[in-house]
């Protein structure tokens, strides 16, 4: 029998994602403003969860500052379960968010062994590349590296102060109690962290401000370790962090995408006849052995792997309903639901890898 495995660094099972919205002590999303039902995110429910989301609802309503904060682990190929972190950067960085991005690269190496070189690689070819292609505006973001965050001293000497003094409103039992297992070096990465999700609001940043921070429910953790830190700390002023949570989507296999696993992820760099392998072949279906019993009893798009990547990527509402409804039925056959889903991504990525072409130029601020 497998073993469960649910960290920050490892996921490995099933997600009982009801149980840790109690564990965790997580709201589940309910009313918003009409422009957030306008995105597909949240109007699917594909984000799900929040803290504290009501100051950035208020910020946003009264036009006042504030900072969405993100990171990447710089460790594969980007794929389209990354992608549902990059459409939420373009949404806020529109309703006037300040992006900040922490290539994660120390805790690449503590965590995974990664030298910096290779982290920088990745991040470069792999994430930012990606992110300028699915319409980051790079004028409206600061994307930094946590070995080299700036080279302006004053704004470095501040984040690793901070990292610093953390730690000394940090305890061992803490970690433990956070994380469960730990290591010195995992305990400097989630000190790193904390510092990404703080420091935009220190005085040589943005100051006191709405922080958002959206996240797959692995990366809580960080956010509580973060939050309660931070009111440990007389030195600043510190607006207690937001975060949002959403729904992993799943690895062809109907598990999580794995980057050592090219077969279990659709990457945004695949071409047409690779897209067409990995459906055809890896992705897990919810249909039944056969076509007649299909036919006489439906499948169950709720757990088919091609429906809910048509759940991110098909933009009319009627038509995704259809063929929810139609594959139910058994109207709608296992074959014909991945032929709509093959072509769906590749007409996405063809238009994806048009733009990753026009905005290979933009990488040169990052090298």
């Amino acid at each position: 029998m497998k073993k469960n495995v649910f960290n920050p660094w490892e996921i490995k099972g099933n997600i009982d994602y009801e149980k840790l919205i109690k564990e965790f002590g997580i709201s589940p999303l309910k009313t918003l403003p009409e422009v957030f039902e306008k995105e597909l995110l949240f109007k699917r429910k594909i984000i799900f969860a929040h803290r504290d989301i009501q100051r950035i609802l208020d910020a946003i309503k009264n036009k006042k500052k504030f900072v969405m904060m993100t990171g990447l682990m710089p460790t594969g190929k980007f794929h389209l379960g990354h992608m549902i972190l990059a459409k939420q950067m373009i949404f806020y960085q529109n309703l006037g968010a300040k992006i900040y991005i922490a290539v994660a690269d120390i805790e690449a190496y503590n965590a995974r062994g990664q030298s910096l070189e290779d982290s920088k690689k990745i991040a470069l070819n792999e994430y930012i590349h990606n992110y300028l292609a699915l319409g980051l505006d790079p004028k409206k973001c600061e994307i930094y590296f946590q070995s080299n965050r700036s080279n302006k001293a004053e704004i470095s000497n501040a984040y690793y102060r901070l990292q610093n003094l953390l730690a000394k409103h940090a305890t061992f039992n803490e970690f433990k109690a956070v994380y469960g297992d730990i290591t010195p070096g995992k305990m400097i990465s989630a000190l790193l962290q904390a510092s990404d999700m703080l420091h935009p609001q220190l005085p040589e940043l943005e100051n006191s401000c709405p922080v958002l921070v959206p996240v797959g429910i692995d990366q809580d953790p960080h956010l509580r370790l973060a939050r309660d830190i931070s009111k440990r700390i007389k030195t600043n002023k510190f607006t207690q962090l937001s975060s949002t949570y959403h729904y992993f989507i799943p690895g062809l296999k109907g598990d999580k995408m794995s980057a050592s696993d090219s077969n279990s992820f659709i990457a945004l760099t695949d071409d047409k006849k690779t897209v067409k392998n990995k459906i055809n072949k890896y992705a897990f279906s919810g249909g039944q052995p056969t076509l007649e019993e299909h036919r006489e009893k439906g499948g169950n798009p709720d757990i088919d792997v091609s429906y809910q990547y048509l759940r991110v990527l098909e933009q009319n509402d009627k038509k995704l309903k259809q063929l929810y409804d139609d594959y139910k039925s058994g109207e709608l056959s296992t074959g014909e639901l991945k032929k709509y889903t093959i072509e769906t991504i590749n007409n996405f990525l063809t238009t994806h890898q048009k733009n990753r072409e026009k905005t290979k130029q933009l990488l040169k601020e990052y090298q």
